[in-house]
Parts: structure tokens; sequence; C-alpha cells
């Protein structure tokens, strides 16, 4: 049986399913996401394993940035989805009275969740959250490149869901093809440009809305009226967790030349006493996904000078938390996002200088900014454009499920976490009601002598 085949009986057994209107009934989806969290619970220790085989993803990382995230947006959404749920009233106008209007939060149907290698649990779980909560039936594509956690995503959700109603799709290259040959109801996709280009071309045929979570390079301003030893803190973190891949991760830094050498003898102190004289020993970093990305990776540090770390190991797929000083925007480090351990520096003097190069490239998903100096805040959220912001912190905003999360340009379409995951997964159906017992006739024809009673009724 070919694949289009199968991905074409799959979302027929869906759609019939989803016709029944199970998957309406609020206290139906919330006993779902009860059980998606006690998945969660109960299969701890086989998430940490397939972590640590794909990524060698510290435990620590896998419980913060996979599990925990996963199960705040549970407990939030079942939080709140009854009052999202509801039918909303609407204004109408006092002329049209008596009548009355609302907005209904409906689902879509059958939505397809393609998900990406570098948080491969999170990526599928907290929008799978969404299409739970919208009242969806779903199919979930893991990253090939991660097998042991698609394999995993693949037995938990087997085990506790009916594929007519949730069901995993594992496979290559030839298995999203295959789905993006079909017609969904919502597509969502979380990985790269290039490929986030043929998922909406795909969903183009069949007129089918998208959600693209992809990235781009996230600039990290560093103004000179800072705490350095925190700054250099948070920049390490923010960076190096993952071994830097992260698409919200910091891309390069932006640094006042007044404190830059400061910053940079922080950053190697504090390098240090995150991961030790060798990273490489280390317990706590991650290593590279593949031996593609490592190649490619390895690339980057021919950029300018390295001046912390730059040390490899292809067969262990190692690369030490580098930085690289004096890159300019024609070093190949600076023509993409990194992906990667890697972090350019560049200097500035004057922060408009700053906000210009920003502005000169493609909105980033992430901007962060290290700066006590309120008007500085101000001028950088009021003059530059990106997927969301951070002030004085790294990534931090990617963990709560009362922000939207999302791109804006190249960086991203759409926004899901929290409420806004419910909306994406949901259609807002609106409906105007009006009663017979009143029923001037102003706007019937003939229309002879009534224009002038309508403009005067238009003035109050």
């Amino acid at each position: 049986m070919s694949s289009n085949i199968l991905a074409g009986e799959i979302i027929h057994t869906q759609r019939e399913f989803f016709a029944t209107g199970n998957t309406k009934n609020i206290d139906f989806r919330i006993q779902q996401l009860k059980k998606l969290k006690q998945i969660m619970i109960d299969g701890e220790e086989s998430i940490y394993q397939a972590l640590k085989l794909d990524l060698h993803k510290p435990k620590f990382e896998s419980f913060a940035t996979e599990i925990t995230i996963i199960n705040k947006e549970i407990d939030h959404t079942i939080k709140n989805l009854k009052s999202w749920s509801k039918p909303k009233p609407a204004q109408v106008f006092w002329q049209l009275l008596p009548a009355s209007a609302k907005i209904y939060p409906e689902p879509l149907g059958v939505v397809l969740i393609i998900g990406a290698w570098n948080y491969p649990l999170q990526l599928v779980m907290v929008p799978l959250i969404g299409a739970i909560a919208a009242g969806n039936c779903a199919i979930i594509k893991p990253s090939e490149l991660a097998p042991r956690t698609s394999s995993l995503v693949a037995e938990i959700i087997g085990k506790n869901f009916p594929p007519e109603y949730i069901t995993v799709v594992e496979g290559g290259v030839e298995t999203s093809q295959a789905l993006l040959h079909q017609r969904f109801d919502h597509i969502f996709f979380t990985g790269g440009t290039t490929v986030g280009k043929i998922v909406m071309a795909a969903a183009a045929k069949h007129l089918t809305p998208v959600t693209l979570e992809l990235g781009g390079k996230n600039p990290c301003i560093i103004d000179k009226d800072i705490d350095i030893q925190t700054t250099a803190r948070r920049i390490i973190w923010g960076k190096f967790i993952n071994a830097g891949q992260s698409c919200v991760a910091p891309d390069y830094l932006l640094v006042n030349y007044q404190i830059k050498d400061d910053l940079l003898t922080a950053i190697k102190q504090n390098l240090q006493s995150s991961y030790g004289e060798n990273p490489q020993l280390s317990p706590d970093y991650a290593r590279i996904i593949n031996q593609k990305n490592f190649d490619r990776l390895e690339k980057l540090l021919k950029s300018g000078e390295i001046i912390i770390g730059g040390d490899t190991n292809r067969d262990e797929l190692y690369i030490s938390p580098t930085v690289i000083d004096n890159v300019s925007w024609e070093d190949n480090v600076m023509q993409e996002e990194i992906f990667g351990p890697i972090l350019p520096v560049i200097t500035y003097t004057d922060i408009s200088v700053a906000i210009a190069t920003i502005n000169q490239h493609p909105q980033p998903l992430a901007l962060y900014l290290f700066s006590r100096n309120q008007n500085i805040q101000k001028q950088v959220l009021k003059s530059t454009s990106s997927g969301g912001v951070c002030i004085n912190d790294t990534m931090m905003h990617f963990s709560l499920p009362s922000l939207p999360f999302g791109g804006v340009g190249n960086s991203g379409i759409g926004k899901y976490h929290g409420k806004a995951s419910f909306d994406t997964f949901s259609h807002y159906k609106s409906t105007y009601k009006n009663p017979f017992w009143l029923d001037i006739n102003w706007r019937y024809p003939p229309y002879k002598g009534k224009l002038s009673f309508l403009k005067q009724l238009l003035r109050f």
C-alpha cells in the first residue's frame, strides 16, 4: 500500500470520528488532556532515555525544556478551557436592536502537526494540547532525525489514544510528502524556513491554513548599563542549552564597545563554572543531532577569530561552546541561522546603530536586550520587530503559556501556547440572531424616500 493511500485512509477514518461530535464535548477534551498529563508523569524515565540517545540531553534540560513546558501547558489549558470555549457576546449597533450577536469557537476538524528534532517531544506535544483543547482530531509527524523520541511518541500515543482520534505517523521525507499531499483543516509545522515554504506551498493547493514556527538570526543587544555577571550567565544558558540547537537561542551578540572586554571575560569565567575546563566531559552539555549538522557547523568555525572554545570531535558529535570575535556580516557565520553552540560577537558604539543593523535583516523569532536603561528598553521595543522579546534574560518568554509564541515575516506565521494554541486550532464562527417580534421596513425595497431617513438614523 502506497504512503499516499495510507495517509488518505487515516484522514478518512479521523474525519468519520470527528463527524460523531465526540471531540466537541468539553468534558471529553479535558479528559484527554488529563490523560496526556498522566502519560508525561508515567513516562518520565523513558523520555529521559530517548532524549539522551537522540541529543545527549542532560536529565535537567529534558525535564525543564520538554516535560515541564508540556505539563504547565496542560495545566493552564485545563484551568481555562471552559472559559475559552464559551460563546462570547459581540456588540450590536443600537439601530439593529433587538438583534444580538455572538462568536462561537468551534474545532477545525483534522489537523496535521509536524515536529522538529531539537525539542522532539515538546514541539509536537504542545501543539497537540491546543488541537485537543479546541476539539480536533490530529495526526502527528515527529522528526525522523530524533528517532528514539519519535518512536516513543508513537508508542505512548498509540497505547493511550485511538488512531481515529490521534495517531502518529513516523517516517522521513517520503512520509511527509505523502501527508502534505492530503487535505487537512490545519497544518502546524515547526522547522526551518526552507521546508516551511514547501509546507506552505503544499497547503495552498487545498487552501489549508498553516502555522509555521520557523527561526532566524536572533540578536542579543548588550548595553553598557548591566550586571555583567548575571548577563553573562543568562546569555550562556540561553545560547548553549541543548548545544545551541534552539530556535530562540541568541544567535549573535551586539555588544556596547565600552563593556565588551568585561563581558567576554565574564562569559569565559561562567562557561568554565557551568561546564568545567573541558565541556566534552560535562554531563550537562548536549551534542549535535547528526553528522550533517556537525559538518555544517564546523565550517562556520572558520569565520572570524575564535576566542573561546572551538574544539570539535566528529565521532562524538561534539562542538564545544564557542565564542567568535571580529566577524562581519559577510562571514558565513552571519549568513544563516547558526543553530548550534557558536556565538559571534559584533561591537556597536551607539544603540541607534545597533537597531539599524537589526532592521537591515529579516525579522527574527526572538530579540534579546540587556539593559537597565528604561529609555533604551523603550527605544528597542518601539524601533524593532520580532516574534518575541526578552529584556535582561534569554528564552524564558517561551516558557509562559500566557504569552503567545510565534514569528513574524521570515521567522514564522501564527502563534501558539495557551489561549493562542486554542485560537490557532479553532474557527471563530460569527452568529447574528434577530427575533420576529419587531421588523421595521426601513431596509426593504422599495427604497424611495428612505435614504434620508437611513442617513439620519445612522448619525446617532
